[in-house]
């Protein structure tokens, strides 16, 4: 998983989304592994060598893709962290996250961008 994780924010470092310069597919089936790591998958699954907001790229990706309109209403953080993984026996009460923290991923280039450089 770390290997996979590791190598995406590689990518990342130098392009907006997964496949380079528009939003995907992609992107939108890796938003719910993202958006649940650091509050279920961490703990639950014992993928805790890091915790996703500690990458330098995937971290604001993640912001990114939460405040494309109409994703975070997608999102039901209770759901995730009591009914989801835990079952209502323990709740987690962290870690505290902003998602709505500016992300600076719309410095790098997307599909609009380059047609609008086109001759």
């Amino acid at each position: 998983m770390f290997d996979a994780l590791d190598h995406w924010d590689d990518v990342l470092a130098d392009q907006r989304y997964l496949a380079d310069d528009r939003l995907t597919l992609a992107d939108v089936r890796m938003f719910p592994t993202l958006i649940r790591f650091d509050e279920c998958y961490h703990t639950a699954f014992k993928c805790n060598r890091q915790y996703l907001h500690q990458y330098d790229n995937l971290w604001p990706y993640l912001r990114d893709l939460y405040q494309t309109p109409g994703v975070a209403e997608t999102v039901r953080m209770e759901h995730i962290k009591d009914d989801g993984y835990y079952q209502g026996e323990l709740t987690p009460i962290g870690p505290q996250l902003d998602y709505e923290a500016a992300h600076d991923r719309d410095r790098l280039p997307t599909a609009a961008d380059v047609s609008s450089q086109s001759p």
